[in-house]
């Protein structure tokens, strides 16, 4: 009696995501882009600590002096992580040889920021002996400084989202690299002393303020101080939300072109 052949199973939708995060993920460490952005993170954040932070000088068992310049550094160096995930692809010509693959496009973008959102977060736990420093040297409050890391990774991860979306725009890096620069910028200015007296001057209070509250430095603050608020979480998880929806959008934009 002949039986029926067996259907091969079909891969869930978050084992093909997480498949291609892996493959992009091990794409950045092919080029030397990971060994560089790696060094310079961890170059620039002890330097800001602990020239410009007064690491020693303040006397204080606390990592404040190394979180507060990270929404500087990411302004930087996360568009250059960001510049290359779809632009690079059309440059190169292989984003067509991509979208013919058998996923969805959302499922594309998720798993290419998902790989670079764990670059980041790879990057970020090299600074491990930081805390291990502070921690010799006095008694720190662990839960500040953990959530200091989780704020300062959703952070990223926002920045990363819109970096992301940008690229798809372009076929030109350096183009991407600007626009994601600009956008963060924006997103980060209106929570710093200078842009919090501009828009009172030039905006009613109340809009002032609410555009204030929607900058990632504001909303990185609480963080900083060991505060993880909901309302907090919900922001970074919406900014990165909204950015992926704008890629996906823009992606298939581009394959109906």
């Amino acid at each position: 009696m002949r039986g029926h052949a067996e259907t091969p199973a079909t891969p869930g939708a978050a084992v093909v995501t997480l498949t291609l995060a892996k493959r992009e993920l091990a794409a950045y460490f092919a080029s030397p882009l990971a060994y560089v952005f790696i060094t310079a993170f961890l170059v620039l954040s002890a330097l800001l600590t602990f020239q410009l932070g007064g690491f020693f000088a303040r006397g204080q068992a606390d990592l404040l002096p190394f979180f507060r310049f990270h929404p500087w550094l990411y302004l930087i160096l996360v568009p250059a992580v960001g510049m290359r995930l779809w632009a690079e692809e059309r440059r190169n010509g292989t984003l067509e040889l991509l979208l013919s693959l058998p996923v969805t496009t959302g499922q594309l973008v998720v798993a290419k920021f998902a790989a670079g959102w764990a670059f980041l977060g790879l990057a970020l736990a090299l600074t491990a002996p930081m805390w291990l420093a502070v921690s010799y040297l006095g008694a720190p409050d662990h839960g500040a400084i953990l959530a200091g890391y989780l704020g300062s990774w959703l952070m990223a991860g926002g920045y990363l989202a819109v970096a992301a979306c940008l690229s798809a725009a372009t076929q030109n890096q350096v183009v991407a690299f600007v626009l994601a620069l600009a956008a963060c910028f924006a997103l980060l200015a209106g929570g710093s002393e200078v842009g919090q007296g501009f828009l009172s001057e030039v905006l009613p209070t109340g809009l002032a303020d609410a555009l204030a509250q929607m900058s990632v430095l504001s909303r990185f603050d609480d963080f900083q101080q060991g505060v993880v608020a909901f309302t907090d979480v919900v922001f970074f998880a919406s900014l990165i939300t909204c950015a992926l929806v704008a890629n996906t959008a823009l992606v298939e934009l581009k394959r109906d072109a």
